[in-house]
């Protein structure tokens, strides 16, 4: 029987973490390091604790390792993005795998960040910091609610609306459409969006915004074309009329 590994922390406000990495040494560390950082971790050892963990725990943020036995850390990553309760949490892949296709992948599929072993704690503490800070409660724009005809984006819920129905996004997927609005009417590079909405400055990636504008649009119905693609440049949210 799987073995599920709570480490609480003692104060309410703590961040919680949840790390997904079979080998216990690297658990460990990871768990060590992050309590250290102030952080409420919580683990498990293989995908299918982890994804009973997310729904449970509902951590701030999870690192997810890529080879996992069982369920791998690329399916669970597709199933957390897939159901509403999880899609919001952010993912750090953890894996030992640095071929570029890996890390395409898993971006494609809704990861956040994606750090290869060996790996420094010091760096992961960091990189995870960033990421609550660009999407935690502050990290919005300073507009609390954007409509326009069908469309309504709460900033601090992070929620989408389209005809009044309520539309689940990723985390990744709010933060492209929340600089997209934001820059609206300007022409933004995909090396643009892939510093500000992925935070990540990986050269040669930008299929990996083009895969997630392809979700946004369908994710907009009506409201695609309002997403313009700008050849050989970028994207421009351009509101018609």
């Amino acid at each position: 029987m799987n073995q599920l590994i709570l480490c609480r922390g003692l104060s309410v406000s703590k961040e919680k973490v949840l790390v997904v990495e079979d080998h216990k040494d690297t658990r460990d560390l990871l768990e060590y390091n992050l309590s250290n950082a102030d952080f409420d971790v919580v683990s498990a050892s293989d995908g299918h604790d982890a994804l009973t963990l997310a729904s449970k725990e509902k951590p701030h943020l999870i690192i997810l390792d890529l080879m996992l036995p069982g369920l791998d850390g690329l399916e669970v990553c597709r199933r957390l993005k897939q159901k509403i309760e999880t899609s919001q949490i952010p993912v750090m892949m953890l894996t030992a795998k640095g071929e570029e296709v890996d890390r395409i992948v898993g971006l494609e599929l809704g990861a956040d960040d994606y750090v290869v072993k060996p790996f420094s704690p010091r760096e992961i503490v960091l990189r995870i910091k960033a990421i609550l800070r660009r999407f935690g409660p502050d990290s919005p724009s300073k507009l609390k609610v954007w409509r326009h005809a069908g469309l309504s984006v709460d900033f601090e819920a992070h929620s989408l609306e389209v005809d009044n129905e309520p539309i689940s996004l990723t985390a990744t997927e709010f933060k492209l459409l929340t600089e997209l609005i934001l820059g609206s009417g300007k022409v933004q590079t995909r090396d643009h969006l892939l510093d500000t909405v992925w935070d990540t400055h990986f050269e040669g990636y930008s299929r990996t915004v083009d895969t997630h504008i392809r979700r946004l649009r369908q994710k907009l119905g009506q409201y695609a074309d309002w997403i313009e693609t700008v050849r050989g440049v970028g994207y421009k949210f351009r509101i018609p009329g």
